[in-house]
């Protein structure tokens, strides 16, 4: 019982502040509230650890909070970076071994619930994960194959829950059957499918923190990133996402600030379109009643880097001493698009549009081939050298 008080006392003072924070951000917007209730909750959660391990004459709560000062000095240092991915990650591997150790020490009843939980899912993934993620992935291929027109960017779940299935039946009922240097040849595939596995997690887990962005109500621009028009004059309902984020962005903040931003559309003319991107989301912002004045445009480029660079260059000619500018896109592309901000050296975050969910499966595979792409010699290494020692080990094999 003395061990639950402490617990006791923790819960009711954790939720006396999160109700305090939450009515003093009260008619903020969302993010921030969130924002402050995340601070609110692992400093809380903190403090009563570190208490915990004075009481018991050690402080190795120091090791992860000092971790995960390194991993947000990280993050904030440059939020496009992929390796901020696997820094998350393993802090969460670094905080699990620190709740082992501290439960081990106090037999606390939070610090237990809260190892115990991350064990659930870390066990609920590995005993049933793939067979989850395939029924997902076909119920999710069957959605998208009903709502959207049949392409190969709308068929990537399916062709995944495919190959997994080919995998899976091959592990099952037919690698037994094989000579033993035949199985060793394709014994390379779980440690390739293993790497791409990890690599899509950091990427998936870095793409979640930058939707996280809260950029302050001081920007000078806000570009809108361009996409492909409806019968080559009207903008799609995904393209509209972003400008009406864009919008409501250029409309809190001048609620707010009395500052004025520009909406600077970016998107070039295709060969089959009757006009520019960026003259369609013009004529879609107008239609929302954005003055003709607070629109600039971008009308030439042909991809992500080319509206970052040729934005980039009609906001320093505005603006030669300085400006701050956000850009917006939909929700799952906003980290790729920060990518090429970097390298077009415009440092600018991003706020994403959301998307539906049955959509976003589909969008986060092809987002995250396109990175693969961008880094394809160094995967293409890695997957050789993996596949080289599998062939060898079957060449050795086979003539023993």
């Amino acid at each position: 019982m003395t061990n639950f008080i402490p617990a006791i006392l923790f819960i009711l003072l954790f939720f006396i502040g999160l109700i305090l924070v939450l009515k003093w951000r009260k008619g903020q917007d969302d993010p921030d509230r969130f924002f402050f209730s995340m601070i609110w909750a692992l400093t809380s959660l903190s403090v009563y650890l570190l208490i915990l391990e004075i009481m018991h004459g050690s402080c190795f709560i120091l090791i992860p909070l000092g971790y995960l000062t390194f991993v947000l000095w990280m993050y904030f240092r440059d939020k496009t970076r992929l390796v901020n991915g696997f820094l998350f990650n393993s802090f969460v591997v670094v905080f699990g071994t620190y709740l082992v150790y501290n439960v081990s020490v106090t037999s606390d009843p939070i610090a237990f619930g809260l190892l115990i939980g991350a064990l659930a899912l870390f066990l609920l993934f590995g005993f049933f994960g793939i067979f989850s993620l395939m029924i997902f992935l076909y119920w999710n291929a069957a959605v998208v194959l009903k709502k959207e027109r049949r392409s190969l960017p709308n068929l990537l779940t399916l062709l995944l829950a495919i190959f997994l299935t080919v995998v899976l039946i091959y592990d099952l009922f037919i690698a037994q059957n094989l000579p033993t240097w035949v199985t060793s040849l394709f014994s390379g595939l779980p440690l390739i499918m293993l790497y791409f596995a990890v690599a899509f997690l950091n990427f998936l887990t870095v793409s979640v923190l930058y939707q996280f962005n809260h950029p302050r109500y001081r920007q000078d621009y806000i570009i809108a990133l361009g996409a492909g028009l409806i019968d080559g004059e009207r903008v799609t309902p995904l393209l509209a996402r972003r400008i009406d984020t864009a919008i409501s962005f250029y409309r809190r903040q001048l609620a707010k600030t009395k500052k004025e931003a520009k909406l600077l559309m970016s998107g070039g003319q295709g060969s089959d379109e009757k006009i520019s991107e960026a003259q369609a989301m013009k004529n879609y912002a107008l239609s929302q009643g954005v003055p003709e004045e607070d629109i600039l445009l971008e009308d030439k480029s042909t991809n992500t880097l080319e509206n970052m660079r040729f934005s980039k260059a009609i906001m320093e000619q505005r603006s030669p001493e300085g400006y701050q500018a956000i850009f917006t896109s939909n929700n799952y592309h906003i980290f790729r698009a920060g990518m090429y901000a970097r390298e077009a050296g415009l440092k600018a975050d991003g706020l994403g549009a959301k998307t539906a969910f049955y959509y976003l499966p589909n969008a986060f595979l092809r987002e995250y081939i396109a990175i693969l792409m961008l880094h394809k010699r160094r995967h293409l290494v890695v997957v050789t050298l993996i596949m080289a020692v599998s062939v060898l080990s079957s060449i050795i094999m086979f003539f023993n």
